[in-house]
């Protein structure tokens, strides 16, 4: 007997993969792969010492997680790495992390084929 929900996983993960992408270059230290990502964002509240709620909201990727391969291994985000994103003749820098001890990515379905991987701008520059 086949899982169906894991197939019906697998294949929404797949139209999103062919139809809802952009690529983006994940960057870790001087290593770099091109990936093909789904723009998203994730809203996080968090309370100050005075007890007034803050809302930050970080730019999300969506990625397969078998495609995120540094240094010829299979590995998982980690605050720090960069994601370069570029749009007309600007390239967008994103720096992977969330606020408040919130960690930096999670998988976003149930059989851990897709990661989410927030981030927030740290910069811009020209495209090459």
């Amino acid at each position: 007997m086949t899982d169906l929900l894991a197939k019906g996983a697998a294949w929404l993960e797949d139209q999103r993969h062919r139809h809802l992408t952009r690529t983006v270059v994940y960057q870790r230290g001087a290593e770099s792969v091109e990936l093909s990502a789904t723009i998203g964002r994730t809203e996080f509240e968090q309370a100050d010492e005075y007890g007034t709620i803050r809302r930050t909201e970080a730019r999300d990727y969506l990625v397969r997680a078998v495609d995120l391969i540094i240094g010829g291994a299979q590995v998982l985000p980690k605050a720090g790495d960069r994601i370069r994103e570029t749009d007309g003749g600007v390239t967008f820098i994103y720096e992977v992390m969330a606020p408040g001890g919130e960690p930096p990515w999670r998988y976003s379905d149930p059989i851990r084929q897709t990661l989410r991987i927030h981030t927030k701008s740290i910069g811009t520059e020209s495209a090459p």
